[in-house]
C-alpha cells in the first residue's frame, strides 16, 4: 500500500500540530513535514516531494492565494485549503478553488483543538480524494470578472419545456459547475444542483455564479419555485428535494440525517427528481469522490430520465461518475466541455 505523503503548511504551531495529529491517525497517510510560511514550504516541496499539501489561507510573508497561484503555475500539485467560515474566508476559499485547489476544510472559530478533531474524518477524506485527483492549473480569472462567455444557444433556439435538469457534484465540482452554467442561455429549463459544500459557502458560491451567468443562480430556500432561467443550489448542511404541486415544481429543504456521509446528498436530490419529474428530467453527475448520486441517477434513468456522466479525463476525481457508470445509471459519458451542449440538445428535443 502506497502511503499518501502530506506536507502541512500553516503559520500557527497549534494548527500544524493538530493537523499532523489528525492526519497521522489514518494508516494510509504520512505527514512528512510542516512549514510555517510559503517560503519554507517551497523549499520542503522541493526536497520532500509530497503527494498532497494542506495550505492555510492567511499566512505571513506571502498569503495563501499568492503562494497557491505561484505553485499551480510552476509546480501543480494537489492542495487542500484550510480556511475560516468568515465572509472573507469563504470568498478567499472560492478564489483558491478557481486557482486550482482540489478542496478545502474549514477551521473552527472557537476551541480550535476540539473543533479540528471534530473535523478529522472530513479532512482525512478530503486529503485522500486530493491524492487521487488530476490536478490542472486553471486559466487565471479576474476577481471582478463580469464578462460572460457566449452562450451555446440563443433564446429563440430553445423551446420552453417542463424538463428539470438535476446536477450533482463534489470534489472539483465548483469549477465544473461554473464551466457548465456560464454558457447556458437565459431561457434554459430549470436547474437544481447539489454540490457538496458547507453552509455559508453555498451562498457565496451561488452569488459568485450569479454575477457571471446569464441565468439566475441562487442558494435554494425552502419552498423556492423551480422555474426556467434559474439554477437553485442546495444550501450547505441541508438536503434539497424536488416536489410538484399541480403544474408547479418547487424544492423543499431539510436536515434529515446525512446520506452517504453527506448533507446535502446528491442521492436525495436525484431520487426526488425520479419520483416527481421522471421522464421530464435530465440527470448529470460530475466530478467527486465516493458514490453519492450513483443510486439516485440509476433511479432517474429507470424512471425515464436522460442521464449524463462526466468522463474520467476531465474529472478532478473520477469517483462519483465512475460509480454511477458502474451501476448502469449513465446513458452518455462526456467530457465536461461537451455537457452543456448535450443538455441543451436533449431539452430542445423533448
Amino acid at each position: 500500500m502506497k502511503m499518501i505523503r502530506v506536507l502541512v503548511v500553516d503559520d500557527s504551531a497549534l494548527i500544524r500540530g493538530v493537523l499532523t495529529e489528525i492526519l497521522s491517525q489514518d494508516s494510509e497517510i504520512e505527514v512528512i513535514g510542516t512549514a510555517p510560511d510559503p517560503y519554507i514550504a517551497r523549499q520542503k516541496i522541493k526536497t520532500l516531494n509530497p503527494d498532497v499539501l494542506t495550505l492555510d489561507v492567511e499566512m505571513p510573508k506571502m498569503d495563501g492565494l499568492t503562494f497557491l497561484e505561484k505553485l499551480m503555475t510552476g509546480h501543480p500539485m494537489p492542495v487542500v485549503m484550510v480556511s475560516s467560515l468568515t465572509q472573507q474566508g469563504c470568498e478567499t476559499t472560492l478564489r483558491a478553488l478557481e486557482l486550482g485547489a482540489v478542496d478545502f476544510a474549514t477551521k473552527p472559530t472557537l476551541d480550535i483543538r476540539h473543533g479540528m478533531e471534530d473535523l478529522g474524518q472530513d479532512l482525512i477524506h478530503k486529503v485522500k480524494a486530493a491524492a487521487q485527483s488530476t490536478v490542472r492549473a486553471r486559466q487565471k480569472r479576474k476577481n471582478s470578472e463580469v464578462e460572460v462567455r457566449p452562450s451555446l444557444a440563443s433564446s429563440a433556439m430553445l423551446k420552453t419545456t417542463d424538463t428539470i435538469i438535476a446536477i450533482g457534484a463534489s470534489t472539483g465540482g465548483t469549477e465544473a459547475l461554473r464551466d457548465i452554467l456560464e454558457v447556458l442561455p437565459p431561457n434554459t429549463p430549470p436547474i437544481i444542483i447539489t454540490q457538496h459544500m458547507p453552509e455559508r459557502f453555498t451562498k457565496h458560491f451561488s452569488d459568485r455564479l450569479n454575477e457571471i451567468c446569464q441565468i439566475r443562480v441562487k442558494e435554494a430556500e425552502d419552498g423556492d419555485s423551480v422555474i426556467p432561467g434559474q439554477a437553485l443550489i442546495a444550501p450547505g448542511n441541508f438536503h434539497m428535494e424536488l416536489r410538484r404541486s399541480g403544474a408547479r415544481y418547487h424544492v423543499v429543504t431539510n436536515q434529515n440525517p446525512p446520506v452517504n456521509r453527506h448533507r446535502p446528498s446528491v442521492d436525495v436530490l436525484f431520487q426526488s427528481v425520479s419520483q416527481y419529474a421522471g421522464t421530464n428530467s435530465v440527470g448529470v453527475i460530475l466530478t467527486g469522490m465516493g458514490n453519492d448520486g450513483a443510486a439516485g441517477l440509476l433511479e432517474m434513468k429507470r424512471a425515464g430520465a436522460y442521464t449524463i456522466g462526466q468522463d474520467e479525463a476531465s474529472c478532478v476525481v473520477f469517483g462519483m461518475p465512475k460509480e454511477a457508470i458502474k451501476a448502469g445509471g449513465v446513458d452518455k459519458i462526456l467530457p465536461l466541455s461537451e455537457i452543456p451542449a448535450d443538455i441543451l440538445h436533449r431539452v430542445s428535443q423533448v
